[in-house]
């Protein structure tokens, strides 16, 4: 049953609408159709994956912002640019690298005509977990970069503290996303935006791009 503002949410997950054995377009495709959890509903659409399905990296993300939700592509907002800057910084061949979001669809809240970003519930990233499972299976990277607490829940399968964790090349256990993989863990680009134009700013890239360093010498 489709869920309302007024309703319980519906969240039966993501797993009966992955097709098995499925490469990248397949499960891009059948995402389409995924009622895993009540976001769909107010989202314009799903926003799957870019990049190489062989990447050697892939980065994650915490869900579709805005500019995403409307185009249907991963980080090609703000946030996209920063992320791309602090790439090239780090030596990353932004043509190997492969970006997606722990959860698929964009959570918005709308003020007036602003559609601003809400956190993901922790019940979305366990929705919408065997999406990210599937598609880490096909691109089996060398190692997965977790942007930000939510990305780092879905892959790790437990919640981190950023500051505690970030830089260090982890392992994934049983109950993340892709169980065994290398992993590491730094904050989202978006945390940068904040500090655009303020004291802080140089100092936040520059330790972004010295976690997507530790992230390319471990691949």
């Amino acid at each position: 049953m489709t869920s309302t503002a007024s309703s319980t949410p519906d969240r039966p997950g993501a797993a009966r609408w992955v097709p098995d054995g499925a490469g990248i377009d397949e499960l891009t495709e059948a995402a389409h159709g995924c009622r895993g959890c009540e976001l769909w509903h107010d989202a314009t659409q799903v926003v799957f994956s870019s990049g190489p399905p062989d990447g050697d990296v892939a980065l994650v993300g915490e869900q579709p912002g805005d500019r995403e939700d409307r185009e249907g592509e991963p980080f090609v907002g703000p946030a996209g640019r920063v992320l791309a800057d602090a790439l090239e910084a780090a030596g990353l061949d932004a043509s190997r690298v492969y970006l997606t979001n722990a959860v698929k669809h964009f959570r918005n809240v709308e003020r007036g005509k602003r559609r601003l970003h809400k956190t993901p519930d922790v019940a979305h990233v366990r929705a919408c977990l065997p999406w990210l499972g599937a598609e880490l299976s096909v691109v089996r990277p060398r190692v997965v970069v977790a942007l930000g607490a939510t990305a780092a829940r879905a892959v790790l399968g437990r919640a981190v503290r950023i500051g505690e964790v970030r830089g260090q090349v982890l392992e994934a256990p049983d109950g993340g996303a892709r169980p065994g993989a290398r992993v590491v863990v730094t904050t989202h680009p978006s945390a940068l935006l904040r500090l655009r134009d303020r004291s802080g700013w140089d100092e936040a890239f520059d330790a972004l791009v010295a976690d997507l360093g530790v992230a390319a010498r471990a691949a």
